[in-house]
């Protein structure tokens, strides 16, 4: 037996950010607070006008938050918690990239619950919460569609990620519009970022039959539309699929789990400072040549998937998921933009801490063959030498 959670209600197709004030009236919201990417406010874009306009149609009333950089901390959620406190909101609405979403669960369970534990989350049988919609402008962390979030004390130095079920956005509203200003290069690392829950939740031990169908669509969709709006951002189908392709990621992974690749990027992001999808694209290849002989067949459908020959031997169309994989780290510049964040002296001094660090985070149990320190260790070992040979073809 097996349970799958996901949103009550995912909407989907360009500029349906239209939909947000009807999705917040059917939840009974009539003050919504926003947590709004700061430079969706700014001119051109001006999303917070758009907003307001929206939502007046339903006479909701309407309070913006936008003062967080980077990942989102205990500092930028009390800051959000203290405008929701002070305006009395109903309803919390996130319109940006993981961080907006991340922090908006947040202050839907804790203006409920402000004295509950993060530890306490997980435990519990259900968790009281403002009714919270979900509006992506990155198609990666597929945030939107997990019951997962990522807060960062600051002062311990530790990232918190706890997950509950009821933290998973009520509606979901997938508006290709709202990406089509992201940049060649995030496109590209949020791309694989989803690409990778989806590969990750397929060969998780904790996979099932729905989670498989989820995580297939997946690559599948991202497979065929990622080289696309990676040339031409303003293909709008392309962005429209991305969008797809990450929130079925996210269902996938929020309810079978992420891996090793996962497990070693975060660590590998927070020591070098990499952005998220560009640290897990780097290990992506890596990590599944790792896990490769413990379920050839799986990561033969992933090749299938990826558009490889369904006729060829498993072992073959196996050893062809990883090439399809590299190829897009070559396509996308993956491997070039690594260097610019990573000196390689560094990372190999690091590689015991960034190993420790791996075997602590989430994934690692779930994983086909379960890593110890020590193939941790290679997997950072055979990433230097990757990074070296690109190094001198960059350089020749």
């Amino acid at each position: 037996m097996y349970t799958v959670f996901q949103p009550k209600q995912i909407i989907i197709g360009e500029n349906s950010l239209k939909k947000l004030g009807e999705s917040a009236k059917k939840r009974k919201i009539t003050n919504l607070l926003v947590v709004i990417d700061h430079f969706l406010t700014l001119s051109p874009l001006d999303y917070d006008d758009k907003i307001k306009e929206i939502l007046k149609q339903e006479h909701i009333d309407v309070t913006f938050f936008s003062d967080y950089r980077g990942e989102p901390s205990l500092q930028h959620l009390r800051a959000a918690l203290t405008i929701a406190n002070k305006e009395t909101i109903t309803g919390i609405a996130a319109v940006g990239g993981g961080s907006a979403i991340d922090i908006a669960k947040a202050a839907a369970l804790f203006y409920k619950n402000p004295q509950m534990d993060w530890d306490a989350i997980p435990k519990q049988e259900s968790l009281d919460r403002l009714p919270l919609i979900a509006v992506p402008t990155t198609a990666g962390t597929g945030s939107e569609a997990t019951k997962v979030m990522v807060i960062t004390d600051t002062e311990k130095g530790i990232k918190m990620n706890p997950g509950h079920s009821d933290l998973i956005p009520d509606t979901a509203i997938l508006d290709s519009a709202l990406t089509s200003s992201l940049p060649k290069n995030f496109t590209a690392y949020t791309g694989i970022d989803a690409l990778t829950h989806a590969i990750e939740a397929f060969v998780s031990t904790k996979a099932n039959i729905a989670t498989d169908q989820y995580a297939l669509t997946a690559i599948q969709i991202a497979g065929r539309s990622l080289p696309v709006v990676y040339q031409d951002g303003m293909n709008m189908k392309a962005r429209e699929e991305m969008l797809l392709a990450s929130s079925y990621a996210g269902i996938a992974f929020s309810n079978a789990s992420t891996n090793l690749a996962h497990a070693a990027g975060r660590a590998l992001g927070a020591r070098f400072h990499i952005p998220h999808g560009l640290s897990v694209a780097i290990l992506l290849p890596l990590v599944m040549r790792f896990g490769l002989q413990a379920s050839p067949e799986r990561y033969a459908q992933i090749a299938v998937a990826l558009g490889a020959d369904a006729s060829k031997d498993v072992y073959e169309l196996a050893e062809q998921s990883i090439e399809i994989i590299e190829n897009y780290c070559d396509e996308f510049q993956i491997w070039k933009d690594a260097l610019k964040y990573i000196h390689l002296k560094e990372l190999e001094n690091n590689i015991d801490l960034l190993a420790q660090d791996a075997l602590e985070g989430n994934g690692i149990l779930t994983n086909r063959i379960v890593p110890t320190k020590s193939d941790i260790r290679k997997l950072f070992l055979d990433l230097i030498e990757k990074l070296k040979k690109k190094k001198v073809i960059k350089q020749v």
